[in-house]
């Protein structure tokens, strides 16, 4: 699934008209070498679009406010070249909604030691610009990412591509529309939330369709349509001989197809970048739909059982931030511990639902009992995820606020066959060891559910929770029980005086 607006970074740089014209077209070449070359950088997922250098409170006030009216505009990097009276960017900085990284930066790598002279020092000026710029940034509390280096350090360019992967994923997240099919597991309380508070703080919208407009969809597909589909299953993956044409359950995998096909074609037409369904509401349904989920979360859908619409937007989200990148990211959750204390670890599953993005190999595709539901055999993929550092991430409602949650893990090789689990699973070392990750997830009220990632990092949940002004808990090698106890409380008064 892609965006609907191909997603762009402008590029603003400040100054002023003390300089004088000469001064002024000096600064803005520099600053159209600099977007220029971050515009064609590889690592940047998105265009880098170089705006006028900006000199009045006019000319910010107005890049800021067609910034924030553009559905294109995912932030802007801004530049300070030289001195760029703070003053002046009140009015502009107060009507913009979109993410702001400060690029703390200078044209020239160097200083020129022998030709140094008051012109040079005029011209660049962003070591004082810079902070005259973030003072007012701190003074109106509106949170940014500051960068600070050379604008050709391969580190500071990784920097800046990883907070434009945030921005793209925040833009994203303000404009998802995420699908309910039926309600949420009975009983369950993290699964489900403010669904009006959540449209407030982050943009997302959720709404219910009954599992009878869905089913209305699923059987409407043609049977050529369901023909071509299992031929890609069958060209995709290693599907056990009953299953293939001529077995004897053939019928289910043309089941598990027609109802890929509904559930792609009802997003499609509903403009969905993210859906939910449960095992308890599947009234039209023959079976779970357990390849489907996969299969749409591989083509970059969010998805949540159990009526979760908070991890279906989340899978979405982490989806488009690590577009691009190694590895992948799936809906997961925590199933079952391994307590060896030669090396505790946490084995990741779910009954169906996990995406063939993070496999570590050809998935096979196979027919197993449920056990849950009272539904015919669901059609799944099974397969070991991939090894490698990732992050479990989890959004919960607090009651008063949302708070993000992230750990840190080590995603290793399953050495051991499980004959009898007929489902994609993942083994991880959780950080900083397993009891006091699992002790520091619970203290801190997070979900049975998360969104695992190989492709997305931990600084860059910290930096969509920010954008998002929500609370971010991280778990990771440096975790203290005693300190997270105290971080919490202060996260309690803080971000709860922020919701009243």
């Amino acid at each position: 699934m892609k965006p609907a607006h191909t997603p762009e970074i402008w590029f603003v740089t400040g100054s002023q008209n003390l300089y004088g014209p000469e001064t002024l077209r000096q600064v803005a070449a520099h600053a159209q070498t600099v977007a220029a070359a971050l515009d064609a950088d590889p690592g940047l997922p998105c265009r880098v679009v170089y705006k006028p250098t900006v000199t009045t409170p006019e000319e910010i006030r107005k890049v800021c406010i067609d910034a924030s009216a553009s559905p294109a505009c995912a932030g802007l990097i801004t530049w300070m070249h030289t001195f760029s009276p703070a003053k002046m960017w009140i009015s502009g900085l107060t009507q913009l909604t979109k993410p702001i990284c400060h690029l703390h930066t200078q044209f020239n790598r160097d200083i020129p030691w022998g030709e140094i002279d008051m012109d040079f020092m005029n011209l660049n000026q962003s070591a004082h610009g810079g902070r005259e710029y973030g003072h007012i940034l701190t003074r109106l509390r509106i949170p940014r990412e500051v960068v600070v280096g050379h604008w050709e350090d391969p580190a500071v360019r990784g920097h800046l591509g990883a907070w434009a992967a945030v921005a793209v994923g925040w833009q994203e997240m303000r404009n998802l529309k995420v699908v309910r099919f039926g309600d949420n597991m009975r009983y369950v309380a993290v699964t489900d939330g403010d669904k009006v508070e959540a449209e407030r703080v982050f943009g997302v919208q959720v709404n219910t369709h009954a599992m009878g407009d869905l089913v209305a969809v699923v059987n409407d597909q043609s049977d050529a349509a369901v023909d071509t589909l299992c031929a890609e299953y069958a060209d995709s993956y290693t599907v056990v001989p009953e299953l293939l044409k001529g077995g004897d359950r053939h019928a289910s995998l043309r089941e598990a197809a027609r109802i890929e096909l509904g559930i792609r074609a009802f997003m499609e037409c509903g403009g969905y970048g993210a859906f939910v369904d449960c095992f308890e509401d599947l009234h039209g349904l023959p079976q779970l739909p357990g390849i489907a989920s996969q299969r749409l979360m591989a083509d970059g859908y969010g998805f949540g059982p159990e009526g979760d619409w908070k991890h279906a937007a989340l899978v979405r989200v982490m989806k488009v931030m690590g577009a691009g990148k190694p590895g992948g990211t799936s809906f997961m959750e925590d199933y079952t511990y391994h307590f060896d204390p030669s090396g505790p670890r946490c084995l990741g599953s779910h009954m169906l639902e996990i995406c063939p993005s993070i496999a570590a190999g050809k998935p096979r595709c196979e027919i197993h009992p449920l056990g849950i539901g009272g539904k015919g055999d669901p059609v799944r993929l099974v397969f070991d995820g991939q090894t490698g550092p990732a992050i479990n991430a989890s959004l919960v409602d607090l009651g008063n606020r949302f708070r993000l949650l992230v750990n840190a893990v080590e995603s290793v090789s399953i050495t051991e066959p499980m004959p009898k689990l007929p489902v994609a699973r993942v083994l991880w070392d959780a950080k900083p060891d397993l009891q006091t990750a699992a002790a520091a997830w619970i203290l801190a009220g997070g979900a049975h559910h998360t969104c695992f990632s190989l492709s997305v990092s931990a600084e860059q949940m910290e930096s969509f929770a920010e954008m998002a002004g929500i609370e971010c808990v991280l778990i990771d090698e440096s975790t203290d029980l005693r300190a997270l106890k105290r971080d919490l409380r202060v996260g309690e008064t803080y971000y709860g005086l922020r919701g009243l």
